[in-house]
């Protein structure tokens, strides 16, 4: 059984991890004014494409996912060909329309795969499986990290399946913002309008972060910490605490939105690294998506990780 990985490009994932495990990319593309770059998690690109336009007008950015077609074509061209079976793990489907383009496209990639297939001298049949990660940018990540790990152990599809559904409802996304102002006029920008003028006047006079969990699709604050340091610092120390705990699976997915020599200088983090290791938990760090960027704001942190419920404190 050949068993296909399929994510899009606002998982988190070091680019070298995705090359390595032949990760299919569903890219998206990022407009600003005349300037158009599509996210193929080109970590070079992404920087240049930060420091040129994002930390001056990303907030106005406009985001172009996958259609329903491209991700058809994408599949009877290649991937119906190349594997049995595919897994499609989307970003939450509360954030975007990835996930039901995905759904929508699966039901005519699986009616008229049968003569592609066929002319390539396969008989069998092909299946996909379209499973909402429930997350966001690196918590994205660990479903799929989990999906190669037990593909390269020989695992079922059936048993692949139960667990990643099982990790998308314990799987926990937390990020700290550095910009209030960002985060409001791109969020009005989207027609959200959870942050208002106020509260981001009132928390950038007073240097307040938020620290936001999502969990299930549900984004909330589960904290407010006085400047972005040591914000920065309580997630990770939290994140610690949960390490030493037990996770559900042996990955922690860092992502930073700017160079990586910035996150590993934060307060907290070569402890972080200390712990991960002590405790035989791979640490995967990377670059935050384009799209994660133009969203929530250059600068921004996110830990993701699975684990049983828990408060933060």
């Amino acid at each position: 059984m050949r068993i296909g990985i399929v994510v899009d490009s606002t998982c988190d994932l070091p680019s070298e991890y995705i090359e390595r495990n032949n990760v299919i990319l569903l890219p998206i593309t990022v407009r600003i004014g005349d300037a158009v770059l599509a996210d193929h998690r080109d970590e070079e690109a992404t920087l240049s494409f930060l420091h040129a336009h994002v930390a001056e007008r990303g907030h106005e950015a406009e985001t172009l996912p996958y259609s329903v077609e491209q991700i058809r074509d994408l599949f009877l061209g290649k991937l119906v060909v190349d594997y049995d079976h595919v897994f499609c793990l989307t970003v939450t489907k509360n954030r975007s329309p990835i996930h039901e383009h995905a759904v929508q496209a699966s039901f005519a990639i699986l009616n008229d795969y049968k003569p592609v297939r066929q002319a390539a001298g396969h008989n069998s049949p092909f299946a996909l499986r379209v499973i909402d990660s429930q997350n966001l940018f690196a918590a994205q990540g660990i479903g799929v990290v989990e999906a190669v790990r037990m593909r390269d152990a020989g695992d079922g599809v059936q048993k692949i399946r139960e667990r990643l559904e099982e990790l998308a409802l314990n799987t926990h996304g937390y990020m700290v913002p550095p910009d209030l102002y960002y985060l409001r006029n791109r969020a009005r920008t989207k027609g959200d309008r959870s942050v208002s003028l106020f509260s981001a006047a009132l928390g950038t006079a007073l240097d307040i972060k938020p620290i936001l969990h999502c969990n299930r699709g549900e984004t909330a604050p589960v904290g407010k910490i006085k400047g972005f340091d040591a914000a920065v610092q309580k997630l990770f120390d939290f994140t610690i605490e949960r390490i030493r705990a037990g996770l559900m699976t042996p990955t922690l997915c860092v992502s930073y939105g700017g160079e990586l020599a910035e996150l590993r200088a934060l307060p907290g983090y070569a402890r972080l690294r200390e712990v991960c290791a002590d405790n035989s938990v791979e640490l995967l760090e990377s670059v935050m998506s384009l799209t994660g960027m133009v969203n929530v704001g250059k600068g921004a942190v996110v830990v993701g990780f699975a684990a049983g419920p828990h408060k933060f404190a």
